[in-house]
């Protein structure tokens, strides 16, 4: 039910199993159902995430921008680089599907470097993303049946799996590495995946999109703001990470990020982003899983409101 005030709308999200074999490369993949009165858009934003790509096959694909770009109309197959900034954007009825690249999926089936795509949104059909393109038109096959679409996307993964090259070991070793909260350093990286720094940094721009320290500094602001999302109160100064100086460290993070205050992000409404996290709180209550799209990122419950406002 909307709260009052707001636009009305019903949202549904599934998520699908893939293959095991296919976790090193993809994140998740999901179907995402809005429907809203007549005339009615909806607003929110994603936090930085790795690649992404959205199929929309019925109704409207989104509008859409990395901040602080102007919003743009995306195309039924639209992908997305890796992000350190927000995305911001406006839907109305239609149906997708998403599926997220891990960077060891960039590095296995993308063949460009990430950093010429980061914070850029695209036509997946133009930008080097075409190997793909048919998951649009298997999705399409279907008639609506999102269990048949699923399990048809799983298929053609897997077969596109089974006929690629794998990746430097390097690459998924590195994958692994910055999920690790207890490192902050771009040497211990280094030394975590076995190479040098000069090296590390090639790496990282080839296959991850930024440089490490980039890497570093924008997982700390995601295990912050996750933590903050399913704080009970909602307090930031509990939330942050043990790798900021102060809260004015993350303040200033969170402008170059998100492109206002942790107050202002508090006090906005996330209509779509609540429920998601509302809908995709894992069973026991897990700790929120930074690498993931923001769509699939948070474990159970209400999602909070700021009780405590970082200015």
């Amino acid at each position: 039910m909307s709260d009052p005030g707001m636009p009305s709308f019903t949202l549904e999200v599934r998520f699908f199993h893939l293959s095991p074999e296919l976790s090193p490369y993809f994140t998740a993949l999901y179907r995402f159902a809005l429907t809203c009165d007549e005339g009615v858009t909806v607003a929110d934003s994603l936090h930085p995430e790795w690649a992404a790509m959205r199929f929309t096959y019925a109704g409207t694909p989104p509008v859409a921008c990395v901040i602080p770009s102007a919003m743009e109309q995306c195309p039924p197959f639209a992908v997305s680089g890796p992000t350190s900034r927000a995305i911001d954007f406006r839907l109305s009825t239609s149906r997708i599907f998403g599926l997220g690249l891990h960077p060891a999926g960039w590095a296995r089936f993308i063949g460009q470097p990430a950093a010429s795509f980061r914070n850029r949104i695209g036509d997946g059909e133009a930008c080097g993303f075409e190997v793909f393109a048919p998951l649009l038109r298997l999705i399409d096959a279907v008639g609506g049946d999102d269990d048949a679409a699923a399990a048809a996307i799983n298929g053609f993964l897997l077969d596109l799996d089974a006929r690629t090259p794998p990746v430097p070991a390097r690459v998924l070793a590195c994958q692994e590495a910055i999920k690790d909260a207890d490192l902050n350093d771009v040497d211990d990286l280094a030394e975590r995946v076995g190479t040098s720094r000069r090296s590390l940094e090639r790496l990282c721009s080839q296959y991850f999109g930024f440089p490490p320290k980039t890497l570093l500094r924008r997982q700390r602001f995601l295990r912050s703001l996750a933590r903050f999302m399913l704080e009970p109160r909602g307090s930031w100064s509990n939330a942050l990470d043990r790798h900021y100086y102060d809260q004015a460290h993350f303040v200033r993070d969170f402008r170059a990020i998100m492109g206002m205050t942790p107050s202002d992000y508090a006090e906005m409404p996330h209509p779509i982003l609540d429920r998601i996290i509302a809908q995709r709180m894992v069973d026991q209550g897990a700790v929120a899983q930074t690498d993931l799209p923001t769509i699939l990122r948070y474990g159970g419950g209400k999602a909070p409101r700021s009780a405590e406002k970082a200015k």
